[in-house]
C-alpha cells in the first residue's frame, strides 16, 4: 500500500477532528436538551377543569394587579394563609445539621450551634423537612426547582456559571403579577433569573468561595432595615457563607459551628420581628443542596441531595408532628405549597405536590380544594407531556370521592372516614403523578443522535486507519507482542466495563489495575529480552510500579468506598505539619528532576534556565508555607499567586518560542537542533505544569503530582534506551494511561462533587467565569494534560532520520504517533461510551451515574484535543524555524 503524504495525513487528521467535534456537539445537544416546558403562565384557567372560559383567560393579563389578586382568591375558594413571605436560603446546608438523620437528632455540635432554631422545632413553632434535591446539586437548577416546581435539564449544571433570565412560569413571576413588592439580598443568581422584578436588591457573587465572612455580612447589614419596613411582600435572603465554608474545609471545618450560630441569630432576629410586628408573615428557611464530607456537591449522594425545608409561622402549633419525626418531601413540593398558601396559581410546569401539614388550619373543604387544584395542574401537565398515563384513573377516583363528599357535606351527612378516604385518594394521585413527571424521560431526537454517533464513529475509524497505516509504514515486523496487545486489551476491558453503573462509579480501580499490569508485563519482557540495559530499564519500571501503588492508595474509592481509610485521609486527620513537609519535599523533588533533565543539555543557556526554575520553586514554596489555606485570599496571597502565574507562563513562552532561535546559533546539525529545541520545550511544559499544580492543587495532592512526574519521566527514559523493545506507539499509550490513572489518584471521580471549586479562585481577586473556569479545568485535568504535554519531551528522545530533508515528511514522522495514539484511544472510549449512554437512556441511574460520567468523557475529549494541538503546534513551530534558519544560512553562505 502506498504511504500517505504529509498533506493527506494532516488533512485526514483534521477532518477526523472536525467530524468528532461536530458529532459530539450533535449528540450532546440532542441527548441533553433543555427540558421541555409549557409556554405561558398559569392564570384563571388553572382553577377550572377545562379552559371553557376563554374570554376570561385571554383578558386576565390586562387586569390591574389588585383585581387579579381578588379574582384568584375568588376562583381558588381558599383564603390566603399569610400575606408576607420571607424566603431565607442557606446555601449548602444539609438538613441533618438541623433536624437530624434516621430518627436521630443532629449531632451535639450542630444542635448547640442553633439553639433558637431547635427551640422553635421543639415548641412546634416550626416544621422541618428533608427536602430531597434532584441532581445536579448545584445552585441554579435547585433555585429553579423551588420556584417553578419543575425538574430541570441535566445541562443546567453548565448554565450554573452563566445564569440567564428564567422564562418558565414561576412563583416569583406570579407574585409580581398580583402586585407584590419584592426585595432580594444575597446571591446575585436571583437577579439574573428574575431581572427587573425586585423593588430593592443587593446581590453578591456566589462563586468567590474564598470569602466566608463579607459575603454574608452584605446580606445581614440590610436586614434590620428591611424588617422595619412594611413596603414589601416578599423578602429573599440568600446566604452563601456556609457553602463556602464547606468548599474550603468540608463538613467538619472549624468555621462550620460559628457559621451555623450566625445563621441561627438571623433566624432569631427575623422570628422576633414577625412576632412583634407582623404575625401574618411566613418564614421559610431552605437550602438548595447539601454537601459531601469534603464540602463539595453536584452529585447524587444522600449527603448532597439532603436539603432543608423549614417552615416557621404562627399556625404550626396545630400540627401533630413530632420534631424528631423524619419527614421527607421533594424540593419541587415547595412551589405548589407556597402558591396555594398565598393564593396564586401553581406554575404550569410544576411536578411537585403540596405539603398538607401546612394546610391543617384550613377547613376540610378548603384543604380538599387545595388538593383538587394541585391535582388539576398535574393532570394538565401529564396530558401535555405524555401520550398515555396510568394516573388518569386515580384522578377520576379522587374527583368522584370529592364530589360525593361535597354532596354529603352540603347535607351535613359526610363522615370523617369519607373525608379521610378522599384525602387519601388525592394523595395517591398526587404522589403517583409527581413521581411519573419527575422520571419522565425527555423525548430525544433519535435521528439527530444517530447522525451524531455515526459522525463520531466515522471519525474514530479515520483515526484508527491512520494509526494502522503509520504503524505499517514505521515497523517492518508487524508481529504483535503481549505488551502491544495489552494496550488494546485495556481499551476493550474499559469499554466492557462502561455498561455497569458500579464500574463507572469505581472506574479508578480499573485504570490502576490495568496500568500496573502493563508495566509488570513490560518488566517481565525486559528480563527476557537481549537488551544491553538489563539494569537501568528494570529499575525504572520498578519505580513506575511502586509509585503507581502509592498513588493507588492516596485516594480511596470513587463513590462506594470513600469511607475506607487512605493516605490522604490519614494525612488530613494528622497534624498539618506532615502535609507541609510533603509539600516541601514535592517542590524539591520536582526541582531536582528539573535540574537532572536540564543537565544533559550542553549549553550556557541551561544555567540561566536552572536559576529561573529555582526562583519558581522558591516562590511556590513561599506561597505554600505562607499563604496556602485561609490566607490565600489576602491581597498579598493573591499577588504572590499572580506572580507565580506570570513567571511560569513567561518562562515557558520564552523557552518554547526562543529555543529554536538560540540553539541554532551554536548547533549546526539539523537533527540535533530539532531534538534539543524539543527537549527544552518539553522541559518547559512539563515542569511549568507541575509547579503550577503545586500552587493550585489541594495541599494533600502535592506528593501525587511529583509521583506522576516520576512515572512519566521514567517511562520516557525507558523508551529512550537504544536497546529498548518499546515501540513508540506503545510507549505513548502507556503514558496516556498513566495520565488517566493519575486523574483518579488526585481524588477525581465520575461525580461532579469532586471538582475543586475552591482552588479555581487562587490568585483571583474578583469572580471571573472565564478565568475561574479555566483554572478549574487545569486543576481537574492536571494528570491527563501532564501526560499529553510530556509528548514534546518524548519526541526529542527518539531518533530522527537525518536523510529526511523534506519538512513535511519529517513532521509526519515525529508527530504521527504522539498525536494519533491519544486521539485514537480517546476516540474509541468516546464512541463506545456514547453508544452505551444511548442504550442506557431509560436506565434508573441515567442522570445520577451515566450522564455525569459522560460530561467527564466530553471534557476529557476537549483535554486531548487541546493537548494534541499544543504538541502539534510546538513541534511544527520548532521544525519550521529550524528549517527557515537553515535555509537562510545556506542562502547566505552561497551568496
Amino acid at each position: 500500500m502506498a504511504s500517505l503524504t504529509c498533506t493527506n495525513f494532516t488533512l485526514l487528521t483534521a477532518a477526523a477532528i472536525l467530524l468528532q467535534i461536530a458529532g459530539l456537539s450533535l449528540f450532546v445537544f440532542g441527548f441533553f436538551p433543555i427540558k421541555p416546558a409549557l409556554s405561558g403562565v398559569s392564570g384563571p384557567e388553572s382553577f377550572h377543569p377545562s379552559s371553557c372560559d376563554s374570554i376570561e383567560v385571554q383578558n386576565f393579563t390586562a387586569l390591574h394587579p389588585d383585581q387579579l389578586k381578588s379574582l384568584y382568591q375568588e376562583l381558588s375558594e381558599i383564603p390566603p394563609s399569610y400575606d408576607r413571605l420571607i424566603l431565607m436560603v442557606i446555601d449548602g446546608l444539609p438538613a441533618e445539621f438541623v433536624i437530624g438523620r434516621d430518627d436521630q437528632p443532629p449531632s451535639k455540635i450542630y444542635k448547640d450551634a442553633m439553639p433558637y432554631t431547635q427551640s422553635l422545632l421543639a415548641n412546634k413553632m416550626a416544621l422541618g423537612y428533608h427536602a430531597k434535591a434532584a441532581p445536579p446539586t448545584v445552585t441554579l437548577p435547585r433555585l429553579k426547582a423551588m420556584t417553578t416546581g419543575s425538574i430541570g435539564g441535566f445541562l443546567d449544571v453548565l448554565f450554573n456559571f452563566n445564569t440567564q433570565a428564567l422564562l418558565e412560569d414561576n412563583i416569583i413571576g406570579q407574585f409580581f403579577r398580583i402586585g407584590w413588592k419584592m426585595v432580594m439580598l444575597g446571591d446575585e443568581t436571583w437577579l439574573k433569573l428574575f431581572p427587573g422584578l425586585f423593588t430593592r436588591h443587593d446581590g453578591v457573587s456566589s462563586f468567590f468561595v474564598k470569602d466566608t465572612v463579607q459575603v454574608d455580612n452584605n446580606v445581614s447589614r440590610h436586614l434590620s432595615y428591611e424588617l422595619y419596613k412594611n413596603d414589601w411582600n416578599l423578602l429573599i435572603l440568600h446566604y452563601l457563607g456556609l457553602d463556602h465554608v464547606g468548599h474550603l474545609g468540608g463538613r467538619t471545618s472549624t468555621l462550620m459551628g460559628p457559621k451555623l450560630k450566625e445563621m441561627d441569630e438571623v433566624i432569631k432576629l427575623i422570628h422576633s420581628s414577625i412576632i412583634q410586628n407582623h404575625k401574618q408573615t411566613l418564614l421559610v428557611v431552605v437550602s438548595d443542596h447539601g454537601m459531601q464530607e469534603n464540602g463539595n456537591h453536584g452529585g447524587s449522594s444522600y449527603e448532597e441531595t439532603d436539603s432543608l425545608a423549614l417552615f416557621i409561622g404562627p399556625k404550626h402549633s396545630h400540627v401533630s408532628v413530632s420534631p424528631t419525626d423524619v419527614v421527607t418531601i421533594n424540593q419541587v413540593d415547595i412551589a405548589p405549597t407556597l402558591s396555594l398558601l398565598f393564593g396564586v396559581p401553581i406554575p404550569k410546569n410544576n411536578a411537585g405536590y403540596l405539603i398538607t401539614d401546612l394546610f391543617h388550619p384550613l377547613q376540610d373543604h378548603e384543604l380538599l380544594r387545595a388538593m383538587e387544584l394541585n391535582s388539576l395542574q398535574l393532570l394538565k401537565l401529564l396530558e401535555a407531556q405524555t401520550t398515555h398515563s396510568t394516573c388518569k384513573s386515580l384522578y377520576l377516583d379522587a374527583i368522584s370521592l370529592h364530589k360525593s363528599w361535597k354532596m354529603k357535606n352540603d347535607l351535613r351527612s359526610a363522615t370523617n372516614d369519607e373525608f379521610t378516604n378522599t384525602v387519601f385518594a388525592y394523595n395517591e394521585f398526587l404522589k403517583t403523578a409527581s413521581q411519573q413527571l419527575s422520571h419522565t424521560a425527555t423525548d430525544k431526537p433519535m435521528g439527530l443522535l444517530a447522525i451524531g454517533v455515526t459522525t463520531m464513529l466515522l471519525s474514530c475509524i479515520i483515526f484508527l486507519f491512520l494509526l494502522f497505516k503509520l504503524i505499517q509504514e514505521t515497523y517492518q515486523n508487524l508481529k504483535i507482542q503481549l505488551s502491544e496487545a495489552f494496550i488494546a486489551i485495556i481499551i476493550i476491558i474499559l469499554v466492557l466495563s462502561m455498561g455497569s453503573s458500579s464500574l463507572v462509579e469505581e472506574e479508578q480501580y480499573l485504570w490502576h489495575f490495568m496500568t500496573s499490569s502493563f508495566f509488570l508485563i513490560s518488566l517481565h519482557k525486559t528480563f527476557k529480552s537481549k537488551s544491553m540495559n538489563k539494569i537501568k530499564t528494570p529499575i525504572l519500571i520498578s519505580i513506575i510500579i511502586i509509585s503507581g501503588r502509592v498513588l493507588r492508595g492516596w485516594h480511596q474509592g470513587g463513590v462506594n468506598w470513600t469511607h475506607l481509610p487512605d493516605i490522604s485521609k490519614s494525612l488530613e486527620n494528622s497534624s498539618s505539619f506532615y502535609i507541609k513537609l510533603l509539600q516541601i519535599l514535592s517542590v524539591f523533588v520536582i526541582l531536582i528532576l528539573c535540574f537532572c533533565t536540564l543537565s544533559s543539555l550542553k549549553s550556557y543557556v541551561v544555567i540561566s534556565i536552572m536559576g529561573s526554575y529555582f526562583c519558581v520553586g522558591l516562590l511556590v514554596l513561599n506561597y505554600v508555607m505562607k499563604y496556602q489555606g485561609d490566607g490565600d485570599n489576602d491581597n498579598d496571597g493573591i499577588l504572590a499567586a499572580q506572580m507565580i502565574y506570570g513567571l511560569i507562563v513567561g518562562l515557558t513562552s520564552v523557552m518554547v518560542v526562543g529555543s529554536p532561535w538560540i540553539i541554532s546559533f551554536y548547533l549546526k546539525d539539523l537533527v540535533l537542533k530539532i531534538k534539543d529545541c524539543l527537549y527544552l520545550s518539553g522541559i518547559a511544559y512539563v515542569f511549568g505544569w507541575c509547579f503550577l499544580q503545586l500552587l493550585l492543587q489541594k495541599p494533600v495532592n502535592s506528593m501525587p503530582i511529583s509521583l506522576l512526574l516520576v512515572q512519566i519521566l521514567a517511562t520516557i527514559f525507558c523508551g529512550s534506551d537504544r536497546g529498548s523493545d518499546f515501540k513508540q506507539w506503545v510507549e505513548i499509550g502507556a503514558i496516556y494511561y498513566l495520565g488517566m490513572a493519575g486523574h483518579f489518584s488526585l481524588g477525581n471521580t465520575n461525580t461532579l462533587a469532586t471538582i475543586d471549586v475552591a482552588g479555581a479562585f487562587i490568585g483571583i481577586s474578583t469572580h471571573s467565569t472565564v478565568l475561574s473556569g479555566l483554572i478549574m479545568f487545569v486543576i481537574t485535568y492536571a494528570s491527563p494534560m501532564l501526560s499529553l504535554l510530556s509528548m514534546v519531551m518524548l519526541i526529542s528522545m527518539k531518533d530522527i532520520n537525518p536523510n529526511l530533508k523534506n519538512m513535511g515528511q519529517l513532521l509526519k514522522t515525529i508527530l504521527g504517533f504522539p498525536c494519533l495514539v491519544p486521539l485514537g484511544l480517546n476516540s474509541v472510549l468516546l464512541v463506545a461510551y456514547t453508544i452505551i449512554l444511548l442504550l442506557m437512556r431509560n436506565h434508573l441511574f441515567i442522570w445520577t451515574v451515566f450522564s455525569p460520567k459522560y460530561i467527564y468523557v466530553v471534557v476529557t475529549t476537549v483535554c486531548v484535543l487541546v493537548g494534541v494541538l499544543i504538541v502539534a503546534s510546538t513541534v511544527t513551530y520548532i521544525v519550521s524555524v529550524v528549517f527557515l534558519l537553515r535555509h537562510r544560512f545556506y542562502k547566505h553562505s552561497t551568496s
